[in-house]
């Protein structure tokens, strides 16, 4: 099982004597789905050399505070933002002195400083630097500032002791460390997701389309890649960039995306459709541009395909869910639509003159959603779209685990009436 799929762990090595461990610690991280960066001190170097971990871990060793190859010189910013998690094994006393005192003068303390994303230390020192009330008492303040202490252990230490103060096994790293993540992740499955709006030619320079900017769809694919899922995203135009660790699919018309998402829907678990897919497109696209000549132009549409509707018909066991922006009656409307569409949940918000007051208007980073599914919903408040996303992809999560378990237990219940009508 891959706890960390999809993870980036940034791992700080310091001076202890374990500094060892974490060779294997990075391949033990590696296996459990992370992709991890290493971040040395001055003292770990006496241990261990930068090129051992860059040979495991596949990418360079960071060491200096002032990085001339990162961008603008500030290293220590770049991988703040690039990981989801810290994790500094071993720990070292002055490592852990260092982190209390809020010191900057190395780059592992640094990007602690510079990031908000959760901090884990595996502490390993003689039983007596452990032991000393100045480290217990760092120990303590850390704890309160919400980091994580994983060990140490009690048993034979290199210079000879027996007591509190080994870094413990890796195994045990790996296990807590996941905790800090959602429970009921993604871990292992496929989820495709559709973006943004679609653009319907009327003739070369004219389209019709929508105020979709693709906001929703894209934190939401940044949610489902945190939760350990193997994402597909396609995307109608839209003025984003394309979160990390997915594949993209840029798509223009309603009819690129039906295409897109037939090509790839065979081997996806989950499909989210919060696409704002064009209805109708033109009938005729006229090969030059229109003139204005007359007062008044009659375009003739016609329906496109209800992409949603067909994954569901075709794919019966792909778990679905839907997205529907309404001006009013929401509820009712939301909840037609997954009658209809025959689809596991939807996701529903208010649109339109007056919604900016709760929702805040297209294009916002805020939104709130009302989901709904067979006899029950929830409302997720007001939040920032990347909050809502994590929420919603929690739903998910728990919902599609629910799922499984009932068409699990319907073909077993269809395998038991086959069998006795075969005696």
């Amino acid at each position: 099982m891959q706890h960390l799929t999809n993870k980036r762990v940034l791992l700080g090595v310091t001076g202890s004597i374990a500094a060892y461990k974490a060779a294997d610690l990075i391949r033990r991280l590696q296996d459990a789905g992370a992709e991890v960066k290493v971040v040395m001190t001055e003292g770990a170097k006496a241990f261990v050399t930068p090129l051992t971990f860059q040979a495991l871990s596949g990418s360079p060793v960071h060491e200096n505070l002032l990085d001339k190859e990162a961008e603008a010189a500030m290293g220590h910013i770049e991988l703040a933002r690039w990981a989801d998690v810290i994790l500094i094994a071993p720990a070292s006393a002055n490592s852990l002195a260092g982190l209390a005192q809020g010191r900057a003068d190395e780059l592992l303390n640094a990007i602690c400083l510079a990031s908000d994303v959760p901090l884990a230390v595996a502490p390993a020192m003689n039983k007596h630097m452990w032991a000393d009330p100045a480290t217990q008492e760092n120990v303590k303040q850390l704890a309160q500032r919400g980091v994580l202490f994983i060990g140490p252990e009690s048993g034979e230490q290199a210079c000879g002791d027996v007591g509190e103060g080994r870094m413990i096994d890796s195994e045990t790293i790996i296990t807590r460390l996941s905790e800090l993540f959602t429970v009921g992740s993604l871990s292992g499955l496929s989820v495709m997701i559709t973006a943004g709006p679609t653009r319907e030619a009327l003739d070369p320079v004219r389209f019709l389309s929508n105020h979709s900017s693709g906001k929703m769809g894209y934190a939401i694919a940044e949610a489902a890649v945190e939760a350990g899922a193997n994402v597909i995203l396609i995307s109608g135009p839209v003025s984003l960039d394309a979160p990390a660790r997915l594949t993209r699919i840029n798509v223009e018309s309603a009819a690129d995306m039906e295409a897109a998402v037939r090509e790839h829907v065979a081997t996806a678990d989950i499909f989210i459709a919060t696409a704002a897919v064009a209805d109708y497109r033109p009938v005729v696209v006229q090969q030059e541009k229109i003139k204005k000549k007359e007062q008044r132009l009659t375009l003739e549409l016609e329906k496109t395909t209800d992409i949603l509707a067909m994954v569901k018909a075709e794919y019966a066991n792909t778990f679905c869910l839907g997205f529907a922006a309404e001006t009013h009656d929401l509820e009712n409307y939301a909840r037609g639509k997954l009658e209809q569409k025959n689809i596991e949940m939807i996701a529903a918000n208010l649109v339109g003159p007056g919604a900016e007051k709760t929702t805040g208007t297209f294009n916002s980073d805020l939104n709130e959603l009302n989901v709904y599914w067979p006899g029950a919903e929830l409302k997720l408040e007001l939040a920032t779209k990347t909050k809502l996303a994590r929420q919603l992809v929690a739903l998910v999560a728990q919902r599609f685990s629910i799922y499984k378990e009932e068409h699990k237990e319907s073909a077993h219940t269809e395998d038991n009436i086959i069998s006795l009508k075969s005696h």
